[in-house]
């Protein structure tokens, strides 16, 4: 099993507006719709990646800084992680997550503590034990208008 590609990297945002008209001033980048979360969320399309910006009170972001990452084999990087405790069931919320077009989310730390974000294009695909285990984002905030369109894979 390997990665293949970064998906998105997330950083705070003092202002969600002010920074992503920064990021659409300065580098061209296009807001693209995006899922809600429990926080405010902006996602800003770089040619087949992503910038996800997320306001949270406080200053100490790097809990919650990450980056995503695409696999060729979601359910053995779901093992492996396991495997080693590496599971995150906390900092977002459920260790995986589903929207409703069917991508996933699986959260890990790395031996630092960094949270990396392992993403999946089709939660169909996924053994019956992930799959069992999929928590629908919408559970936690409704996914509807464009929040429903909301995909990792423009460009892809």
């Amino acid at each position: 099993m390997t990665a293949t590609r970064i998906t998105h990297v997330s950083v705070k945002a003092n202002d969600l507006e002010e920074s992503a008209r920064f990021y659409e001033e300065i580098f061209g980048m296009v807001r693209v719709p995006t899922a809600r979360f429990p926080e405010p969320v902006v996602w800003l399309a770089i040619g087949g990646q992503q910038l996800h910006l997320f306001q949270i009170e406080g200053n100490d972001p790097t809990e919650r800084h990450h980056f995503g990452v695409d696999v060729d084999d979601f359910d053995a990087v779901y093992a492996r992680a396991k495997e080693r405790g590496a599971l995150d069931p906390g900092t977002w919320g459920p260790v995986f997550r589903r929207h409703p077009l069917g991508w996933v989310q699986l959260y890990l730390r790395d031996p630092a503590g960094n949270l990396v974000e392992v993403n999946w294009p089709d939660a169909s695909t996924l053994s019956p034990e992930v799959q069992a285990q999929l928590e629908p984002l919408e559970r936690t905030v409704p996914q509807d208008g464009e929040a429903a369109t909301a995909t990792l894979y423009h460009g892809s």
